[in-house]
């Protein structure tokens, strides 16, 4: 399967960005710690993490109307606020997102995007001037200042996590990886630029990867499940 649309910029699944730090690193203010009560606890793609008693803020959050939809053009300002966005539920790899600074459709106008499997986030900035969305779910609007029940395991494949929200920081172990097709990323917001990245890696075999509790998401591709280890 091939990208949609343009080239993805900068953080590319798949490409590792070696040494790439930002000195701002972690001043999100998104992330959490990590309560030893939610141990076992599980997050994954299609749904909030969390257990039976989160069970119903779940339904309601999922009962909750969309932003706008996975599908169509949208003009920063008036059809989309500036914001962050949170797609989930995304099976087949198909959903294609884009941040534009025009609407001139060309190479140039391009300041990220993405080919999602299970959710996304996305911060879609002020200066932005379309944000375009195909074969995605409807996106919602996320409070990025609200904690979650982290979970401390997550589904290999299944896209972006919220630290602090969705999952907790540690360090956490992935098994079972082959041809380097397991990709992870720690980043400081959902800007998905080169300057979001904190730290990425392709990975056969055994990953593991410690999650700050100043980093702001997690994004995982192609891996085996990971389970937090310490």
């Amino acid at each position: 399967m091939g990208m949609k649309g343009k080239v993805a910029l900068g953080a590319v699944v798949g490409v590792v960005v070696i040494g790439v730090v930002s000195a701002n690193a972690g001043n999100n203010g998104d992330g959490g710690t990590a309560d030893a009560a939610d141990k076992g606890s599980s997050a994954s793609a299609a749904q909030q993490p969390g257990g039976k008693k989160d069970a119903g803020k779940r339904e309601a959050a999922e009962k909750k109307e969309a932003a706008f939809a996975g599908d169509g053009e949208f003009q920063v300002g008036s059809d989309v606020k500036p914001g962050t966005y949170r797609t989930t539920g995304n099976s087949d790899g198909m959903c294609y997102w884009e941040r534009a600074k025009d609407a001139s459709g060309e190479m140039d106008s391009l300041l990220a995007n993405d080919n999602v499997t299970g959710t996304s986030y996305v911060t879609v900035k002020a200066t932005d001037k379309l944000f375009k969305s195909s074969d995605c779910k409807d996106w919602e609007a996320v409070d990025t200042t609200a904690k979650g029940s982290p979970a401390t395991t997550m589904d290999g494949d299944g896209g972006m996590f919220r630290v602090g929200a969705d999952i907790a920081p540690g360090t956490y172990k992935s098994t079972g990886n082959t041809d380097d097709s397991c990709y992870w990323e720690r980043t400081k917001d959902a800007d998905h630029g080169i300057d979001s990245i904190i730290a990425n890696n392709n990975v056969s075999g055994t990953a593991v990867v410690t999650i700050s509790t100043k980093d702001a998401y997690f994004k995982t591709s192609g891996c085996g499940d990971w389970k937090k280890a310490g």
